[in-house]
């Protein structure tokens, strides 16, 4: 395959987040590892905001790639396999299941102990790794599956964010979220006044990144926010699409590259791994890698089969529990609640050893069953 050609390429994109996961936990696990915490502690000022480049990293650059994210739902609902109710329905269905039963399974595992709190650790999500190994299996994954895990993701991840805003946030500040909203009001008129250029929705969209992320709500909700806004059509094309494809790129082999890199340094320790049969991690494990596919598969079966939503054309059920056991990647949402619910304890790096291993087990074990399920082509050699 030509570098062209292999740069267009899911699969390169795919790999290349694995590769930055593998490096980051060597990093971790070595001699470099408080040299690279320094670095990712290391504040960077931007006039009116100084955040550190971890910071920088999980709340800006994440902010492009649920952005592009969001264009990607947009067109798929306007005119793609998500268009129509029923079909849109499904994944926000499929993703309350996706979160209740994996937070119902660790509850009963936990409840009446310290660990209860953490409750909300396998409810989320994470779109970048789900969606990086859903693009290992390379072009023959039908786009209806694709937008549909897209689209769980999202939810899911905005109903983790809700989950955070109301049980586990200090404080909300409700001066700016006031604010954040008046603005994301302000876009979707300029939508409907006829507004076209993209720069007249991005820029208002920055300033609200900053006021949601000031609210004590995740900033890169944001993102998802403003491609909501952003005009499908116009005289010179659509501006929608334009954008989504010109991020596609940066997104694939930079921003997620540097995402994986920066939250996966997790320093493994005999306390960490002796802490993998206690309450907190069975529940952990056993919400994602059970309570997440399970969730996914029974509540969009049962959407389907009330008639409340229907499936992608080309997505069937047994394609359906794929993408179930490929949420059951939790790992950047769930470790940041696990943060929130323990802080720096122990009981936090048991967690965090926990929600690698279901997220590694989900990963493996989806893509094994997504590619049992579908037919990949065989390269053609003299094509080099």
């Amino acid at each position: 395959m030509k570098f062209p050609a292999l740069l267009k390429s899911d699969v390169t994109g795919g790999i290349v987040l694995l590769l930055c996961v593998i490096v980051s936990l060597i990093i971790a696990n070595s001699p470099l590892r408080n040299g690279f915490s320094h670095l990712l502690s290391a504040r960077i000022d931007a006039g009116i905001i100084s955040l550190s480049v971890l910071s920088w990293i999980n709340d800006g650059l994440m902010t492009v790639f649920f952005f592009l994210v969001g264009l990607e739902i947009k067109q798929e609902i306007l005119d793609g396999h998500l268009s129509g109710a029923k079909r849109a329905a499904l994944p926000v269905i499929a993703a309350l299941g996706g979160a209740l039963l994996p937070a119902l399974i660790y509850w009963l595992v936990n409840s009446g102990t310290t660990a209860g709190k953490g409750w909300g650790i396998p409810m989320a999500t994470d779109i970048a790794f789900s969606l990086g190994v859903l693009s290992l299996l390379g072009s023959v994954v039908p786009r209806g599956l694709r937008a549909f895990l897209s689209a769980l993701a999202v939810v899911d991840d905005l109903l983790a964010i809700l989950v955070i805003a109301i049980f586990y946030a200090t404080g909300i500040h409700w001066f700016n979220m006031g604010i954040a909203a008046i603005l994301f009001l302000m876009l979707m008129l300029m939508n409907k006044s006829g507004i076209k250029h993209p720069v007249f929705f991005i820029i208002p969209g920055i300033v609200m990144w900053y006021f949601i992320h000031h609210s004590g709500v995740h900033a890169t909700i944001a993102g998802v926010l403003t491609a909501l806004t952003i005009p499908a059509k116009s005289k010179k094309g659509s501006p929608l699409k334009k954008l989504e494809h010109y991020l596609s790129r940066p997104v694939n082999y930079v921003i997620m590259p540097l995402f994986a890199l920066a939250n996966t340094n997790i320093t493994f320790t005999a306390d960490m791994i002796s802490g993998l049969g206690s309450g907190l991690s069975l529940g952990i494990i056993a919400g994602l890698c059970l309570g997440k596919p399970l969730g996914v598969t029974i509540s969009s079966l049962l959407a389907v089969k009330t008639g409340i939503g229907t499936l992608p054309h080309d997505v069937n059920r047994k394609l359906m529990a794929g993408a179930g056991i490929l949420a059951g990647i939790g790992f950047t949402m769930s470790i940041f609640i696990t943060l929130l619910s323990f802080g720096n304890t122990m009981q936090a790096e048991s967690a965090k050893l926990a929600i690698v291993l279901a997220s590694l087990i989900a990963g493996v074990g989806g893509y094994l069953y997504l590619r049992k399920q579908l037919v990949i082509p065989v390269p053609d050699k003299t094509r080099s």
